[in-house]
């Protein structure tokens, strides 16, 4: 399932920016929460954020909807 949640977040997100080759994904495990820690380039920030978070809280959405092993999944964008 994990894979799933990857390649849907990447799906999502690569088209939206203009350096998808900078566009990484980090998995970190915990006992409660699976934390996706997306990486974009440093430009592509505001296009994954948009205007007033509408974007990433949509992109969340879709995402926490996914069913992952009992637990929670966070999806969180790092500079």
């Amino acid at each position: 399932m994990q894979k799933n949640v990857k390649e849907l977040v990447l799906t999502i997100v690569k088209p939206l920016v203009t350096q998808p080759d900078e566009v990484s994904l980090e998995l970190i495990e915990g006992e409660e929460f699976m934390e996706y820690h997306l990486k974009v380039a440093e430009g592509d920030i505001g296009r994954i954020i948009g205007r007033q978070g509408r974007i990433i809280q949509a992109i969340r959405t879709v995402v926490y909807f996914v069913p992952v092993e009992g637990k929670k999944v966070r999806l969180l964008v790092d500079q």
